[in-house]
């Protein structure tokens, strides 16, 4: 795995913290799970049936709930203590399990533990020169076998120095997926218009079961 960096996402905390419950001072909350997931259990049935799930960068836990309402059982964490304590004070009879925890330090039991994963945003929220180690770390904690699910903003391969954050990631960046070994299931790329960042892809990945 490429080197953990250090310090990158320190400046969750205090936002979290300073926001004090108000939700318009966090950028990227949404007001209820993000519609490419909602679709995607919609569209294809999903039934968890207790199935493990986790949520990378959980936020305020609007992805977790709509997981465990599926039937999944739910890990959602965050590196911001503020954000897993707000996102149990609003859901206190909650099914998920709320965790603190930094994407570059996850607990050893949590690798090849998720029969699925679901990355939102939160890869683009850190900087490129540790791209490859929060794909690595991602991709890490899916059960082989598991599904990978990411939806972010897309630039485009020219662009190598883009404004942030966030930092939208490029294809070729996201190819490390592939690199370290998951399979592409199904890909969208489109523009959302009148957005800062129109390029958006949903990549739905599927990590192999190991050769006998």
């Amino acid at each position: 795995m490429s080197e953990s960096p250090s310090g990158v996402s320190d400046w969750f905390e205090p936002l979290y913290a300073e926001a004090a419950g108000n939700v318009e001072q966090v950028p990227w909350a949404l007001a209820a799970p993000a519609p490419y997931l909602t679709h995607w259990l919609r569209e294809n049935k999903i039934k968890g049936l207790g199935q493990s799930a986790v949520v990378v960068g959980c936020g305020l836990g609007n992805d977790a709930e709509a997981l465990a309402a599926a039937g999944f059982t739910v890990t959602a964490f965050d590196v911001s203590g503020s954000a897993i304590a707000w996102a149990k004070k609003r859901f206190p009879n909650t099914s998920v399990n709320y965790v603190t925890a930094d994407l570059f330090q996850l607990p050893s039991e949590w690798q090849s533990a998720f029969e699925l994963v679901f990355e939102f945003r939160t890869i683009p929220s850190l900087p490129l020169s540790v791209r490859a180690s929060s794909i690595e770390s991602i991709a890490a904690i899916a059960k082989p076998g598991g599904t990978v699910l990411v939806a972010t903003y897309l630039r485009p391969d020219s662009v190598k120095d883009p404004d942030g954050p966030p930092w939208p990631l490029s294809m070729g960046e996201l190819r490390h997926f592939e690199t370290i070994g998951l399979e592409v299931v199904k890909q969208d790329i489109f523009q959302k218009k009148n957005s800062r960042f129109s390029g958006r892809v949903h990549i739905q990945y599927k990590r192999p079961q190991p050769s006998p």
